[in-house]
C-alpha cells in the first residue's frame, strides 16, 4: 500500500520551527503522509531567518521532506493563476500552482487565501488530530469542500 502524499505549507513549517505545539503539526503529517515542501516555501522560510541558528533549523527541516521544484513547461499556467489571484499573495498561488501540477493536496490553516483555486484540494491541520488514517484525513477535507466549510 502506498503512503498519500501531501505539500506542507509555509504556516505549518514556522508552526514547527517555533515551537508551539508539541507534537507539531509537521511530525504529525509526517507519521501520516509523505509529506513535501515547494522550492516557493523554501525561498520564503529563508527569507525570514535571521541567525545562523534559524537557516539550520529551516535546512534541517527542509531536509526531512522532498522539495517540489517549477517545471517551465507550466509557466502559462502560473500566469493565469497569478493574473486571476488578484488580492492573493504570490506565493500561495506559486506554492498552488506546483500543488495542482502535481495533484497534491495542501496542508494549512492558511485556507482562505486558497479559496479561488478551484482544483486545489486544502486540508485543515486540524484533521490531522481528528483522524488517524491519512485517508480520512483527506477525505473529510473532500467532504469540506463540497459544504463550503473551508473557508
Amino acid at each position: 500500500m502506498s503512503v498519500p502524499k501531501i505539500v506542507v505549507h509555509t504556516d505549518v513549517f514556522l508552526e514547527h520551527l517555533c515551537g508551539t505545539r508539541h507534537p507539531s503539526v509537521l511530525r504529525v503529517a509526517m507519521q501520516k503522509f509523505f509529506c513535501y515542501a515547494t522550492v516557493f516555501q523554501a525561498i520564503e522560510l529563508f527569507s525570514l531567518a535571521r541567525s545562523e541558528m534559524e537557516y539550520a533549523a529551516i535546512e534541517d527541516a527542509m531536509s526531512a521532506l522532498k522539495l517540489l521544484g517549477l517545471n517551465p513547461k507550466n509557466a502559462k499556467k502560473y500566469g493565469e493563476l497569478l493574473k486571476s489571484g488578484k488580492g492573493v499573495d504570490r506565493w500561495d498561488v506559486l506554492i498552488a500552482g506546483l500543488c495542482i501540477e502535481s495533484r497534491l493536496p495542501l496542508l494549512t490553516d492558511r485556507r482562505k487565501g486558497f479559496h479561488r483555486m478551484k482544483e486545489l484540494l486544502v486540508v485543515p491541520t486540524r484533521l490531522l488530530t481528528e483522524h488517524t488514517l491519512a485517508e480520512d484525513v483527506l477525505h473529510a477535507a473532500r467532504d469540506q469542500v463540497g459544504t463550503g466549510s473551508l473557508i
